[in-house]
């Protein structure tokens, strides 16, 4: 065997040994919500809270406070308006709407420093955010908490840049190789575990900590279960979308065993098919 060969091999399996115990001891870095975000979600939440504070918050920080109006006021949003204020946008747009504004224009690729990989990324959360995008107007459809399917999917798969995040600073410390192979190994590996992590430590509400497991793994009757099969076809609507995997066609699209779980027949996968180029038209609000 090739020396250089078995020596990749080795750094290979130390780097592995090392992330298992960082994922099992907690101390996978992962970056702060931003406090914004954070705040803006809590909000949502709560019953009592009105317009106005919601918009005083977003206009903490100006850069954030542009960002949510330009999306608030394009065409995706609001097609027949002009909005003026962040609390006319609050109150025209809804608390969950304007939440889930705030929070996505608050994350970003960027939080992660993959150092080789940030296009990798940035593509990885273009997904994220077409998932999450699906994933609501199929819990919409299916007559589940469009709120949490929101959320679930655009956090279903944050665990990988945080894995790559890791393994990148690990592979440093231990000055060894990494191919880049090992990189997408190790992230798809691990990126469930880390997912999990990730959405934990943000202080996620409990449904969106369940919905982010895979479907199959919750019992059938469980509201969660029903957002976590949502986050999975809106996953592959995303893809489908996004033309990624050229088997991901239409007719596999309304095969899925997510869609029959949520009692969605052809007719409605066909009515959510519909709505193809709004979804891209938000998303591109989005990813300018």
């Amino acid at each position: 065997m090739d020396k250089d060969l078995a020596a990749t091999q080795t750094d290979s399996e130390i780097l592995e040994e090392s992330l298992q115990q960082a994922i099992f001891e907690g101390f996978v870095e992962v970056p702060m919500l931003p406090e914004v975000a954070g705040q803006a979600l809590s909000l949502a939440q709560d019953p009592e809270a009105s317009a106005a504070q919601m918009a005083t918050l977003i206009e903490r920080d100006q850069s954030l406070a542009g960002h949510v109006m330009r999306i608030a006021n394009s065409v995706a949003y609001t097609p027949l308006a002009n909005l003026v204020s962040l609390q006319q946008a609050v109150a025209r747009l809804g608390m969950n709407v304007m939440s889930e504004i705030a929070l996505t224009a608050a994350l970003s690729a960027k939080l992660f420093n993959t150092p080789g990989y940030e296009d990798y990324v940035e593509f990885n959360w273009q997904h994220a955010m077409a998932t999450s995008l699906w994933s609501k107007e199929i819990a919409k459809a299916a007559n589940v908490n469009t709120e949490a399917a929101f959320l679930a999917g655009l956090l279903h798969s944050i665990g990988r840049p945080a894995v790559l995040q890791t393994v990148l600073e690990l592979a440093r410390q231990q000055d060894s190789s990494l191919m880049p192979e090992t990189v997408y190994r190790l992230e798809n590996k691990y990126c469930q575990p880390v997912t999990e992590l990730v959405v934990t430590r943000w202080g996620m509400p409990a449904q969106v900590r369940d919905s982010i497991k895979p479907y199959e793994q919750l019992d059938a009757g469980n509201e969660s279960a029903k957002i976590a099969a949502a986050v999975h076809a809106g996953s592959r609507f995303a893809t489908y979308m996004l033309d990624i995997a050229a088997d991901d066609d239409k007719e596999s699209l309304m095969e899925l065993e997510a869609l029959e779980l949520l009692g969605l027949d052809d007719r409605q996968v066909e009515k959510l098919l519909d709505n193809e180029a709004l979804i891209q038209q938000r998303l591109n609000v989005f990813m300018p």
